[in-house]
């Protein structure tokens, strides 16, 4: 099974500028990152961010910010506790009018907006936040793939243990280059030039 781009969201968790000093290869995760949302920006992927207590944390670092539509600020470990899943999926628009408006064999159907149940996502710390959200969403019924080279903890100990847990419970270990391809398909793509370029 590939990742199929047009069900695709990225998600980048918690890359916060007070945290990631003491992350096991932190800069790594960081590079991949931005590198990942840069290739779903260009393949016009949705990017979204969160980020825990950034009272505390601080907020993400700027290279991943300025990637992500919008950043999700919360409290829980598990972002789907503070809607993130209705981000992913959102409701159904109403159909618009009132009380004059035409009988409804008459009215237009309102477009509805394809669901994207795939989830990319990435993020720290791998044990934590990441690990929590990505059982959420399994258990929401999306699809998982967790980017591993873009994803850390603490300790190298930690973030393997998190990837243990993850492919036990139905997420798809993946890496940035992985996804790259499996989103482009083929070299013919229009964007397969501007994206090899980010990942060389």
């Amino acid at each position: 099974m590939l990742i199929e781009i047009n069900e695709s969201q990225l998600v980048l968790v918690d890359y916060q500028t007070k945290l990631m000093p003491h992350i096991f290869e932190g800069e790594v995760a960081i590079a991949n990152a931005v590198r990942l949302a840069k290739i779903a920006r260009l393949l016009h992927v949705p990017v979204w961010g969160t980020e825990h207590n950034p009272e505390g944390l601080g907020m993400n670092v700027d290279a991943i910010r300025g990637q992500c539509s919008r950043t999700l600020v919360k409290h829980h470990f598990n972002a789907c506790e503070e809607g993130l899943v209705e981000w992913l999926r959102p409701a159904p628009k109403p159909a618009g009018g009132n009380a004059r408006s035409l009988p409804k064999h008459l009215q237009k159907a309102v477009p509805q907006t394809p669901e994207r149940n795939s989830v990319v996502i990435a993020g720290v710390e791998a044990h934590v936040c990441l690990l929590q959200t990505s059982l959420d969403l399994i258990e929401q019924e999306f699809e998982v793939w967790v980017v591993t080279d873009a994803c850390s903890s603490r300790t190298e100990r930690n973030r393997d243990a998190a990837f243990d847990r993850l492919a036990a419970a139905g997420a798809e270990l993946v890496t940035t280059e992985m996804v790259a391809f499996e989103w482009l398909r083929s070299s013919q793509h229009p964007a397969f030039r501007d994206v090899l370029a980010l990942l060389k």
